[in-house]
């Protein structure tokens, strides 16, 4: 789009962009959500019809921004779908009138089907699936457990229960802990450089969760400062060690337990020596939300790179510059509604003499004149400039509106 907006840009540069678009396009992966809300951003906001499936009003803005497309799209040949999260699927092509459009009956609709969608998505779903893209994703991404301690980092595995229950999660490299969105003091990258691991879920044989238990419920089961524990959670994860200390949210739930000379395992497999250092737990019982990016955008630095692509500041000649002016003069008569015929002769002879193919501007006068010889003379340059396949449409279009 940069290049194709620039007049200046090489032909072959332009060539060049639209063949890597197609490749892209072209490229057989599964849909990521971002890929999702952008099919549904497409169907909507930049190529949404809303009505009748049969007669259909355009509310998109790169329909109403195409001259052609606009009056295309609502021809027979393009297909007209009722709007519903199917459209999350569908891909499209940019460069290409699009063979399919969507219609929602009303703006209701559209809201109900986006929020059906977003109630799909890892941000408000979490568990397995949640987190599982973002191992998939291989990039920053955060989850949220129950209690509300955020955990932001690069997620490489997780174990899984045989109902679909998130056992463990790990993290490889710098990570670091939030509570709404504000990191925990001394839970940063730094401190957690090398990765961060925990269990979650319930205790093995305690109907109360760890984080739901009052301070007189801890002490009864021997989970407080100072005591050493052997922690079996019903997944089979089992952590033993000294806790050192613990963290509470605003509610009062523990969300973070520390611990010394700490093993943790599961099955025959070690996931924390105590050689290690100290093991910090996180607690919760179910993991709530799983989103990219950090939950504390301070908690890392240069995370996101800035695009190399620039948009193009275009350098407009002083002729161009000029045509700007008259552009400028025509809309301040229409805007003011004081119609300078003197004033309009003299663009018009401009347009004459200097932008011969100027067709727009002249659409103007002809819009904004009343009858008269000027208005006449004026239609009749259009009719020459309409002998031109370049303008042709162009014009009987913009008159055919003026004279709805």
């Amino acid at each position: 789009s940069i290049l194709k907006e620039d007049p200046k840009s090489n032909p072959e540069e332009v060539e060049q962009a639209e063949r890597e678009v197609l490749r892209l396009q072209d490229e057989n992966t599964e849909l990521s959500e971002m890929a999702k809300i952008r099919n549904l951003h497409w169907w909507t906001v930049e190529y949404g019809l809303i009505g009748r499936v049969e007669n259909p009003k355009i509310y998109g803005a790169g329909l109403l921004s195409s001259i052609a497309e606009s009056e295309s799209c609502l021809k027979p040949d393009v297909i007209k779908i009722p709007y519903s999260i199917e459209a999350a699927y569908q891909s499209f092509d940019i460069t290409k009138p699009q063979p399919q459009l969507y219609v929602t009956p009303d703006f209701a609709h559209l809201s109900m089907v986006l929020e059906e969608f977003a109630h799909k998505m890892a941000l408000r779903k979490g568990g397995v699936s949640g987190l599982q893209k973002l191992i998939d994703s291989q990039n920053m991404g955060s989850i949220e457990l129950s209690t509300g301690l955020q955990i932001s980092g690069r997620f490489s595995k997780m174990l899984v229960s045989d109902d679909q229950k998130v056992l463990y999660f790990q993290t490889t490299g710098p990570t670091a802990l939030a509570y709404r969105e504000k990191e925990l003091m001394a839970h940063g990258a730094d401190y957690h450089r090398e990765g961060f691991g925990s269990p979650v879920g319930k205790l093995k044989g305690i109907n109360l969760a760890i984080e739901d238990m009052s301070p007189f419920d801890l002490e009864a089961y021997g989970i407080y400062e100072g005591k050493t524990v052997h922690l079996h959670f019903e997944g089979g994860v089992e952590v033993k060690g000294d806790i050192v200390t613990g963290i509470r949210n605003l509610q009062g739930k523990i969300q973070l337990i520390s611990f010394q000379n700490c093993t943790v395992t599961y099955q025959n497999e070690t996931l924390f020596r105590p050689e290690w250092g100290t093991y910090d737990m996180a607690v919760g019982k179910k993991v709530i939300s799983a989103f990219a990016g950090p939950a504390d955008h301070r908690s890392f630095k240069d995370l996101v790179a800035l695009p190399k692509e620039k948009t193009h500041k275009i350098a407009y000649s002083a002729k161009d510059k000029h045509l700007h002016g008259l552009y400028q003069k025509v809309r301040e008569m229409r805007e003011l509604k004081k119609v300078d015929q003197l004033e309009i002769v003299s663009v018009f002879n401009e347009i004459l003499a200097s932008y011969q193919d100027e067709w727009l501007l002249i659409l103007e006068l002809f819009e904004i004149l009343t009858e008269s010889d000027l208005k006449n003379d004026i239609r009749n340059y259009l009719d020459e400039l309409a002998q031109n396949p370049k303008f042709s449409k162009l014009i009987h279009d913009g008159l055919m509106l003026l004279m709805e």
